[in-house]
């Protein structure tokens, strides 16, 4: 792994940069200039670059919420998230027509078309799972004893990341319920990084592509499991385990996870 002070080092080896968002581009509540700095030069460069994220949204809301963020149009014209990619396998009725929503309100807008379909778990086909109820966000023994009997369902997790920082704040995420999910017993199809199927809707062919995140399990291992290179984000998402390493001890924390990454930097900088 390589350390590099800025992506304009490595820049011109890539025709395409998958750009994770939450972590890499803003933290929830607000944009890191030098990440924006990072996207405005690579649009000056005329290089393609994807905002992927694991957000169990429809794209276009997550557009909405960058926005809201100050964030320039310009700099969104390609945004692909997980819920994006779950949602033409949902209206395919792939996994039957009936479902439980295990997640938060604000996530409805994934099935709004089809929000009909929505059902109580004695009910439903499978369990679309796109996060953590409202009301019990901080109780993970509540959703072992909602899901203990219904791991005959299959779950639909459309965000496999386990936790988020939301500032200075750690939430969890829809993965760490599917995890709970899968000790159970239950069997659960993942939507987004580090399953192919979302880079397959990302990536044109025989592009030379380098994938940007602070998420080893998501970002990294999803870039080792499509032999793209990698830049991994430091002060992110496992910034505990790297404060006051060495380089050397950098690479034993990758192959703990059993990824590789090409390059770190400490934060996205042009």
């Amino acid at each position: 792994m390589k350390i590099i002070e800025g992506l304009n080092q490595v820049q011109s080896k890539y025709d395409t940069f998958l750009i994770d968002l939450w972590g890499v581009i803003h933290n929830g509540i607000k944009p890191y200039p030098e990440a924006i700095k990072v996207l405005e030069n690579l649009n000056k460069l005329n290089k393609r670059f994807v905002l992927i994220s694991n957000a169990p949204r429809p794209s276009k809301n997550v557009k909405d919420f960058l926005l809201k963020l100050k964030m320039k149009e310009n700099l969104l014209q390609n945004i692909f998230t997980s819920g994006e990619a779950a949602l033409k396998s949902l209206q395919d009725n792939i996994y039957g027509k009936f479902f439980f929503h295990l997640g938060p309100e604000r996530d409805n807008s994934l099935f709004i078309e089809f929000e009909k379909n929505k059902k109580n778990l004695d009910s439903a086909n499978f369990i679309l799972c796109t996060g953590l109820l409202e009301e019990n966000s901080n109780s993970l023994d509540y959703y072992k004893k909602l899901l203990k009997n219904y791991t005959h369902l299959k779950m639909v997790c459309t965000n496999p990341d386990l936790i988020v920082h939301r500032g200075e704040k750690q939430e969890y995420c829809a993965g760490m319920l599917a995890k709970i999910f899968q000790e159970l017993g239950g069997q659960v199809i993942y939507f987004g990084k580090p399953y192919p199927n979302i880079y397959n809707f990302c990536v044109k062919k025989n592009e030379t592509v380098l994938a940007i995140g602070d998420n080893i399990r998501t970002d990294i291992k999803g870039a080792n499991n499509m032999n793209f290179d990698s830049l991994l984000i430091i002060n992110g998402i496992h910034q505990s385990e790297f404060s006051n390493m060495t380089l050397k001890n950098y690479d034993k924390v990758l192959k703990s996870y059993e990824v590789e990454a090409t390059y770190y930097q400490e934060n996205l900088r042009w």
